[in-house]
This record gives structure tokens, sequence and C-alpha cells, in this order.
């Protein structure tokens, strides 16, 4: 099986004292190495794009170790990847600061050609992956999956400071529900994007004709699937010690 996890790569620069840690990391790249450790026998690959700077070098060989491939990566000359610095308090407080407005990433599928998806059994994309890329270039990806048999993985990972307004968001994100096989929504974000109760939420996935799972933070998770009669609440065993959201979205993802 073959799997694509579309989203942006970026530089985490961790301060905490006087000597910043370098790191890699970003939403579906984080999914992409859980999914791999989680099932090892499966090829995930990771789909951006990355300049031809030491930073981006630095971004595909972290990918490549952690067993993702990284041949479907673009590299683009003249660009950069996108960073973040985590700055922590004494008390343990954490703030983030972005630098992505320019990124590499944001010249994914920029010529309206996904025909490299084609070659994967399911893709997995985030609100952020959709976010990230010009309006008529998610609406012409979204088109795409619509007319392809490959099977569709969405999470919503809602940021509205990515979105250049909350219809935009509205539209990809009601589309992305539509055509997803499997559904991965946040109740806080689905509440915040439609303005919705948390019941209104889980009302309206509760109809979904794919199967997923709703997170709904420390009031655990609710599964679903279009074979059954009715969703499946889990809420105690995950309520003493929920794991990590990209843990969790991995481990359903292979497991539906």
């Amino acid at each position: 099986m073959r799997i694509a996890c579309i989203g942006e790569a970026m530089i985490e620069l961790s301060l905490a004292g006087e000597t910043p840690k370098v790191g890699v990391a970003g939403d579906t790249l984080n999914t992409a190495i859980y999914l791999y450790r989680s099932a090892p026998d499966v090829q995930v690959d990771f789909v951006t794009c990355l300049g031809e700077d030491s930073f981006s070098q630095r971004i595909s060989d972290f990918i490549s170790s952690q067993g993702v491939g990284v041949a479907a990566i673009r590299r683009i000359n003249g660009a950069s990847p996108g960073l973040y610095a985590i700055t922590t308090t004494d008390v343990g407080e954490r703030s983030f600061t972005y630098w992505r407005n320019a990124s590499a990433a944001r010249q994914l599928f920029s010529d309206h050609d996904f025909s490299a998806l084609a070659v994967y059994d399911a893709v997995y994309l985030s609100g952020i992956s959709m976010a990230i890329l010009p309006h008529a270039v998610r609406t012409a990806l979204i088109e795409w999956l619509g007319s392809s048999p490959v099977k569709v993985i969405y999470d919503s990972n809602y940021r509205p400071r990515l979105w250049e307004g909350q219809a935009h968001a509205q539209q990809i994100t009601t589309a992305m529900w539509q055509r997803a096989n499997v559904a991965l929504p946040s109740i806080d974000d689905e509440m915040a994007l439609f303005d919705e109760t948390a019941e209104q939420v889980e009302r309206r996935f509760a109809a979904h004709l794919g199967q997923g799972a709703l997170k709904r933070g420390r009031r655990g998770q609710c599964l679903w699937d279009r074979r059954w009669s009715k969703p499946m609440r889990l809420r105690d065993q995950w309520l003493i010690q929920p794991p990590p959201e990209t843990a969790l979205t991995a481990g359903i993802w292979v497991h539906l």
C-alpha cells in the first residue's frame, strides 16, 4: 500500500535558554512519521515543496531518516522553507512565532498538475495543507480528488490566520468532508469554523457516510463507520492518558 501525506514541513527553533535547538516539524509530516512507525510495511511518502538551500536539505534528510519517502518532494530554486520558533517561559508556558508566508510549500501544485498523486492508494491532507494553497489550487485539487479513486483521509486542523476568510475555509472544509473516505475532525475546530455547538458537530459527523473519529480532547473520541448501526464512543480508556493527536490519527488510519 502506498500513502501520500501532503503538506508543509518547517524548520522549528526551540528557544529554551541561550542556545536554540533546530528541528523539523509539521502537522502532516508528524502524522506521516507516526504512520510509518505504526505500519512499517506501508510505503509512506511526504509530498511538499522545498528549496535548494541548506535548511531544505536538512528537512529532506530528516524526513528520510524517519523512514518516510522524499521522492515526491519538489525542489524549487530560490525558494526556502517556512520557519517557526517556540519560546518557553520559566513556568513552562509556550508561545509560537511563524515565518511561513513565502515558504516553498505554498507553491505546491501551482501548475494544477495532480497526476503524481494517482500512483497512491490513499492521500492524507489537513486543513493546514489546504490553507497554505491559493484558493484556485484548492478548488482544482478538490475537483481532481472528486474524479479519482484514491482514498482520501482528511484532518480538520483549522488555523484561522492561514485562511483569507472564514467563508473560504468553510467552503473547502465542507467539500473535503464530503469527499473524505476517512474523516478526522477536531470538535473545537468544527465548532469555531461552523459556529456550531458540540452536540451539533457530533450529530453532523454521526451522519457521515464514511469512516472516522471525532477528536474531543479529554472527553475522548467518537468513532464511526458506515457499516455500524450507530457511532461508538470511547471515553474512559483515553481519558486517563490521551495519546498524541498525530499518533491517534495514524493509528485510526491504519486500522480502519
